[in-house]
């Protein structure tokens, strides 16, 4: 049965959002708060998210950027903002859709089967489930719990090495760019100081890699960016 999470502080929203999905066939988790959204998410990854914006204790685009750190579950977003920034905003933080309030219930579902749909296009044949926890040489990193260990013992990242790792993470396989990187971590106004990189990049080698020295997945492309090997 496809699982979806509905993740809005909205009461009469969440009912009836759970009603339509269920006389569906969909199983249907609810969130009403974007931390509870990422703690059930990590539990049992849904086959797709239904999300508001205007979440009491985050932004939702919060929620859809600490999801994008470990899955490519489809989003779509629920939201009265109709400002195109914030949809743009959205969007680019990796939702798949975006539905603004109020909004017929005959087309939310068919946006919601779409995503799901090319979902499944994408993933046909590529194995197992996807989880929280991805391996690095001998350490475990759990992006949702913000947690690394090595052989059982824990390793301690400071935030900034936290949000490197992530940004690094989120494009596996894929150059990301020096520029990009001052500009996810740190703002716009540090894209010329590439010396902030070079300092944490090897505070996480030394941290993460079996062999600082040699590194095997936190690859330095030299002149142009980084890139992180699974």
């Amino acid at each position: 049965m496809t699982r979806i999470l509905v993740v809005d502080d909205e009461p009469q929203i969440l009912r009836a959002l759970r009603i339509n999905l269920k006389s569906r066939t969909y199983e249907v988790e609810t969130a009403a708060t974007g931390v509870d959204a990422l703690a059930l998410a990590a539990r049992h990854l849904p086959d797709a998210v239904l999300l508001d914006l205007g979440l009491p204790d985050m932004d939702g685009v919060e929620v859809i950027v600490g999801l994008r750190g470990w899955t490519a579950v489809p989003i779509v977003v629920l939201s009265g903002r109709s400002d195109p920034r914030q949809k743009v905003q959205a969007l680019d933080a990796g939702a798949d859709d975006y539905v603004t309030k109020p909004f017929a219930m005959e087309e939310l579902l068919a946006r919601l089967r779409a995503v799901i749909r090319r979902r499944e296009q994408v993933t046909a044949g590529s194995g197992g489930p996807e989880t929280s926890v991805l391996r690095l040489g001998s350490c475990d990193i759990d992006l949702v719990a913000h947690s690394v260990s090595r052989s059982g013992e824990a390793v301690r990242l400071t935030r900034t090495e936290w949000a490197l790792l992530e940004a690094l993470l989120r494009h596996p396989g894929q150059l990301v760019s020096t520029s990009r990187l001052l500009a996810d971590v740190w703002g716009t106004s540090h894209t010329g100081e590439a010396g902030y990189l070079r300092f944490h990049m090897a505070r996480l080698r030394r941290k993460l890699e079996d062999d600082p020295q040699n590194p095997r997945h936190l690859m330095t492309e030299y002149g142009t960016g980084y890139r992180f090997e699974p």
